[in-house]
């Protein structure tokens, strides 16, 4: 009687196992189904059909009890990370105060992404024409998706 005990626990611990912590991985799933079935048959074949009934049902309740324990809101709660993040993020961190129309000096070559310089910050540019080398200046002409784009003046 211990082993058929002993495979269902192993079997609810393997299901909950797939339902809650590695979801996808169908090889822990499908040892616990293995494991439900493999001691709802020694109960039936050592036992009889009576303890083999009442084997198949305490399997049956006892998966969906933890399975609903596992799911419940309450039991990931006490998991979870309660700390509250007010910092917010820059909304066009590359831009710099940049407006179409300016005037940039080239950094480094932009073939066609490089850098080039804001008054006194470097900002990151796509050159709308070939390759430009650097020390060279530029006009924004357009500014796009938190993108600056410049050609040559």
């Amino acid at each position: 009687m211990i082993y058929i005990i002993s495979l269902i626990l192993i079997g609810i611990l393997f299901i909950i196992a797939e339902i809650v912590f590695i979801p996808g991985i169908f090889v822990t799933g499908f040892i616990g189904v293995a494991a439900l079935v493999a001691s709802c048959y020694f109960a039936f074949a050592d036992y009889g059909n009576v303890w083999g009934t009442v084997v198949v049902a305490v399997d049956a309740l006892l998966l969906l009890f933890f399975t609903v324990m596992a799911l419940r809101s309450k039991t990931w709660k006490k998991l979870a990370l309660k700390t509250e993040i007010d910092s917010s993020v820059d909304v066009a961190p590359g831009l710099k105060g940049v407006k179409e129309g300016d005037i940039l000096l080239t950094l480094t070559r932009l073939a066609p992404m490089g850098k080039a310089l804001a008054g006194t910050v470097p900002v990151e540019v796509t050159a709308m024409d070939d390759i430009i080398e650097p020390k060279r200046e530029v006009v924004v002409t357009l500014i796009q998706d938190n993108k600056i784009y410049v050609k040559t003046k």
